[in-house]
């Protein structure tokens, strides 16, 4: 169970998501997205009445941009002067009784989050079909590493079978709860 759902603008652009629970009684988690200049379209799926809704942004975003959003209903928080202040956002989460967060993705804020210390456990699935070429979509994008010595650490804490998957699960080393 979570308080919020967090997706950057790419996923919202790419994918046009709902962040709405389909499988499981109860309330939609506050939906997040991490939009550096309020790029979000006025007719995403994601700016339905379905949930609370808030939009990080940053001191850069045009104002008739935060009108434009907030007309829909949905809140603005900026944090940051040129991109979205990560840390910050999520002490603002947290003073609004958001603690827990499901990160979707993708791969640039999966990875800021990682960089920064600020993700306390990972999930992997892995389905039994193998996927892949130069466009494919990958969890994390980032700077990259040469060695593998500079990767984030985890440590494997539980392993389960979902029907065909397996549901691998992590705990960072270093993050921000340690």
């Amino acid at each position: 169970e979570v308080d919020g759902i967090m997706v950057g603008i790419g996923t919202v652009l790419s994918d046009n998501p709902r962040l709405t629970v389909r499988r499981a009684d109860g309330e939609n988690p506050t939906r997040i997205i991490v939009d550096s200049l309020l790029r979000t379209p006025s007719d995403a799926r994601v700016l339905d009445n379905s949930a609370r809704t808030i939009i990080a942004t940053s001191e850069k975003a045009e104002d008739k941009d935060r009108e434009r959003i907030r007309s829909q209903n949905v809140e603005v928080i900026a944090t940051g002067d040129k991109k979205v202040d990560l840390k910050s956002l999520l002490r603002i989460l947290k003073r609004e009784g958001i603690e827990r967060l499901l990160l979707e993705g993708g791969s640039t804020l999966n990875w800021g989050m990682l960089d920064q210390g600020l993700v306390d456990e990972v999930r992997i699935a892995i389905h039994p079909c193998i996927v892949g070429g130069e466009s494919a979509k990958t969890l994390v994008g980032g700077r990259g590493m040469k060695k593998i010595e500079e990767g984030v650490k985890l440590r494997l804490t539980e392993v389960e079978r979902v029907g065909e998957d397996l549901l691998l699960v992590y705990k960072t080393e270093g993050s921000s709860s340690d």
